[in-house]
């Protein structure tokens, strides 16, 4: 009925190579060290395909070396069953001496680390410290992974260190992987000369590794008026939203108030305009049944933005409801994957979106970065002290109804709201989102053609990371990254605050961690450093990942809130400079270049 099918199984998703290597040296040498070695890739794959998986669900899938790899011979034969088996991250593990730039993976595309065992009886830190200096001479960043703690020759079990290590890496190299060959499907131009909305095709092509779709937005509504979407889908989900989406209260009155016939018109399109742009993205091969052979195609999309304001919603209903529940992990199909669809099709934060989702497998909740509130001005505003999380002020995130609705913050995790991946989430906890979510009337200056505005508060004490990708003349894409805590306020406090703009949108109560660096000295520098009115939240933080993954396509990070102890980049990065490692990732990513040329 749906095109619900798995984007990203196990058996067409990149996979994870690993590589052992061994000294080869034969009489003795070799044969002494071919089953530890093969036991230490064998133990590093369990790891990371009992750790991590894919946004569909599916473990991720390890591929190991039919053998060991002793020399050039051996490491052009796993390179050749590495691209037979769609291998998209590349770890080479060893405990022993091995030589260095003969057993090194030399594809320039391929995100790599290089896991040398810490033990006294053979020198595998020395094997690692070779190869990574074979690395950085060749100009192929590799992440090095040395335990802290000498083991012996016949431990199993890898230290909690290395496992973290190893876990981090897979995570970024694999979002790395994941959107190679993906496209972003740009819907519509620039939203209200919003510069995130100026699309940059060079960007997503040299450091993503991804292509741009440009469509009109009147496809929608030649779709629309066309009937290119499945009907039987339309009614179940009509269905479903006159069941499950209530409808708040109507913030306009006199003239601007819209007539009943005209509100369910603009459910009606609403639900269309949310399948339609799901085939765009993905496919359906329900359209072919119908006659629509090309449409049914899709675009390959992992990501899409909608411009919406104003050339569509000054004569049509505005892309909320469609954003809102692409977004989200649940819809009238049950729980799914969640789609990355950026509001006014600000591409940057869509790429935001994407980094988060590909690293956690979650929901991303699109907001702008709206209102710094600092503990004198509530004090002011409502006579309420802010405590706890909130005590140094707050930054109030909200847009116009296009947010995740797991961004509720009513499923749960240990007891505490959480946002999980679609396969964790309950049937309850699909319906208690959708409890907390009105849907109100849009403000119709504000949206001439209608539409629906999603309305939640999210629930304090999850941990989130605010993140936004901005683009500088001169120097390329630069990352900007913010961990910290949703926030609950009491209600009339929260009332007095969120009526001063529009009550009719989801709001979210964010208190950043404040840190060293002068743009985390207070919570007003956070705001102030800001790159740009939009960011994107995601459950978790998630800061190293998001570090790794942006040395690995090398995006510099210019502003976060992550200890020095939590940051792990390609061992290379240490000869641009230690005393200030954020300089020195500029300098790295400056001198290797986007990762696709």
């Amino acid at each position: 009925m749906s095109s619900n099918t798995k984007k990203f199984s196990a058996a067409s998703a990149p996979a994870v190579g690993i590589r052992p290597v061994i000294d080869g040296r034969r009489r003795g040498v070799r044969e002494s060290l071919e089953e530890r070695t093969m036991s230490l890739a064998k133990t590093v794959a369990h790891l990371i395909s009992s750790s991590i998986r894919l946004p569909d669900g599916d473990p991720v899938r390890c591929v190991i070396a039919d053998t060991t790899i002793g020399g050039v011979a051996e490491a052009a034969a796993c390179a050749e069953k590495f691209r037979h088996e769609n291998v998209g991250v590349s770890i080479t593990v060893t405990q022993c001496w091995c030589y260095g730039s003969e057993t090194m993976d030399m594809d320039p595309l391929t995100p790599k680390a290089v896991f040398g065992f810490n033990g006294t009886e053979r020198p595998g830190a020395v094997y690692l410290a070779a190869v990574l200096a074979a690395h950085a001479q060749k100009g192929l960043p590799a992440f090095g992974i040395y335990g802290h703690d000498v083991l012996d020759a016949d431990d199993t079990v890898l230290p909690d260190d290395v496992r973290e290590k190893l876990l981090v890496f897979t995570q970024a190299a694999l979002a790395a992987a994941l959107m190679r060959g993906k496209s972003y499907v740009s819907i519509g131009g620039t939203s209200m000369g919003i510069a995130g909305s100026t699309l940059n095709h060079e960007f997503l092509e040299r450091h993503l590794g991804m292509r741009v779709e440009c469509l009109d937005m009147s496809e929608i509504r030649r779709r629309i008026d066309a009937k290119i979407y499945d009907s039987e889908e339309y009614t179940l989900a009509r269905g479903w939203v006159a069941s499950h989406c209530k409808e708040g209260s109507d913030k306009n009155t006199g003239a601007s108030v819209r007539s009943r016939s005209h509100l369910d018109l603009e459910w009606d399109e609403s639900v269309k305009m949310a399948l339609i742009v799901r085939d765009i993205m993905d496919g359906n091969p329900a359209l072919a049944k119908i006659g629509w052979f090309e449409e049914a195609q899709g675009r390959n999309a992992i990501a899409a933005g909608f411009q919406g304001q104003r050339q569509w919603t000054d004569g049509n209903p505005n892309g909320d409801f469609m954003e809102a529940i692409l977004n989200s992990s649940f819809d009238w199909n049950g729980t799914r994957r969640p789609r990355v669809v950026a509001t006014e099709n600000d591409a940057l934060n869509a790429v935001s979106m994407l980094f988060g989702h590909l690293l956690t497998n979650t929901a991303q909740v699109f907001a702008d970065v709206r209102t710094y509130w600092s503990p004198t001005a509530v004090k002011r505003v409502t006579g309420h002290t802010l405590d706890g999380r909130a005590e140094n002020g707050i930054i109030h995130l909200i847009n116009s109804g296009a947010a995740a609705l797991d961004g509720s913050g009513r499923q749960s995790l240990n007891g505490a709201p959480a946002m999980k991946p679609h396969w964790e989430i309950s049937p309850e906890e699909v319906e208690k989102c959708l409890a907390a979510t009105t849907w109100h009337p849009s403000v119709t200056e504000y949206f001439p053609g209608g539409g629906w505005s999603s309305k939640f508060i999210t629930l304090g004490e999850m941990p989130v990371t605010l993140t936004r990708l901005n683009f500088v003349k001169g120097l390329g894409p630069v990352l900007q990254i913010a961990e910290g805590w949703t926030v609950s306020l009491p209600t009339d406090v929260h009332n007095a605050l969120d009526l001063r703009t529009d009550w009719t949108w989801p709001t979210t109560w964010f208190a950043p961690r404040l840190f060293k660096t002068n743009a985390f000295k207070d919570v007003y520098s956070v705001m102030n450093h800001w790159g740009a009115n939009h960011g994107s939240i995601s459950y978790g933080h998630i800061g190293a990942q998001l570090l790794a993954l942006a040395a690995i396509l090398r995006i510099p990070v210019y502003m976060h809130n992550i200890d020095d102890s939590r940051i792990f980049r390609p061992a290379v990065w240490n000869s641009f400079g230690t005393a200030c490692l954020e300089s020195a990732d500029f300098r790295a990513c400056a001198n290797f270049g986007p990762l696709y040329g």
